[in-house]
């Protein structure tokens, strides 16, 4: 006899049932939260006047420079994540707690308090600041500022993921590979890299959008100058106290912008992500 949350019928397998049914109810408010005020939003936009409002000259330059610098940082977080989360998951040595717990700081602490660090760090009357003003390099209030602004902000989430995965992942594929005689370079090539793609592509599209949408830093560390350090979030800011039509339909392009990258990073049917459902086979020639 099937039990009697089975929704099998008659002659049919039975499967078992993993989600109670009351867990529906919750995640139905949950996602409510998230998306009534989305749409509350999308019901003020002006769509008469909605292409007018996005293709001023200071929408598409905040625009194109949150693209820009957004996707700069993404690429400081890579190159600096990955050995980071290598470290955090792979060795053992004194003091790792804390060191994991100072990387991820700026997932807790306020934005403006990261962009206060980074001025004082930074800044022209700032220790490292005026060792780089001799060199008549000013970083504060530049186009610089701004992506390392958002790197500060996005490194820790790219290192959580791609640390989550290394652990995962585990070590005996790299175990084998060392036991062939590869070198730790070409293990980390062949073997561990791949093997993480997929939260390694998941930690960057976490990094990018929240670069994209970075405020309290970008404007405590850089600024708001046209076309220099004025990002998409600080033109929304300002226009928000002139023209709320205009901040409202920003608002729009800027969920919209969002929403197109983690569709393609996450629904992409060859995305890494959707390799790491489906399961794939362990790496091969292993050695070059």
């Amino acid at each position: 006899m099937a039990p009697r949350n089975s929704p099998r019928r008659f002659g049919e397998p039975w499967q078992f049932q993993a989600v109670p049914r009351w867990i529906y109810l919750l995640a139905g408010v949950g996602a409510l939260f998230i998306l009534l005020p989305l749409f509350g939003m999308v019901a003020q936009v002006d769509w008469a006047a909605f292409i007018p409002l996005i293709s001023s000259e200071s929408s598409i330059a905040a625009l194109g420079l949150s693209l820009r610098t957004a996707t700069a940082s993404t690429l400081l977080c890579i190159i600096f994540g990955i050995p980071l989360a290598l470290v955090l998951a792979r060795a053992r040595f004194r003091g790792q707690g804390v060191l994991r717990a100072l990387i991820l700081l700026p997932l807790v602490v306020p934005p403006v308090v990261g962009g206060l660090a980074l001025l004082y760090t930074f800044g022209r009357v700032a220790w490292i600041g005026q060792t780089f003003s001799t060199f008549g390099i000013d970083i504060a209030f530049s186009t610089t500022a701004v992506v390392m602004a958002q790197a500060f902000v996005a490194l820790p989430f790219l290192v959580l993921s791609l640390e989550g995965s290394l652990r995962t992942a585990g070590q005996k594929y790299e175990a084998v590979a060392a036991t062939l005689g590869a070198r730790p370079s070409t293990v980390l090539r062949r073997i561990t890299l791949p093997l993480v793609l997929p939260g390694l592509v998941s930690g960057a599209v976490l990094a990018f959008a929240r670069s994209l949408g970075e405020f309290g830093a970008t404007l405590t560390f850089a600024g708001s100058l046209q076309g220099v350090t004025r990002t998409l979030p600080l033109e929304i800011y300002l226009q928000r106290e002139t023209d709320p039509d205009a901040a409202v339909a920003l608002s729009f392009l800027l969920i919209a912008v969002s929403l197109v990258v983690v569709l393609l990073a996450y629904r992409t049917p060859r995305s890494p992500l959707r390799v790491l459902v489906r399961g794939s086979a362990p790496p091969q020639d292993v050695l070059p």
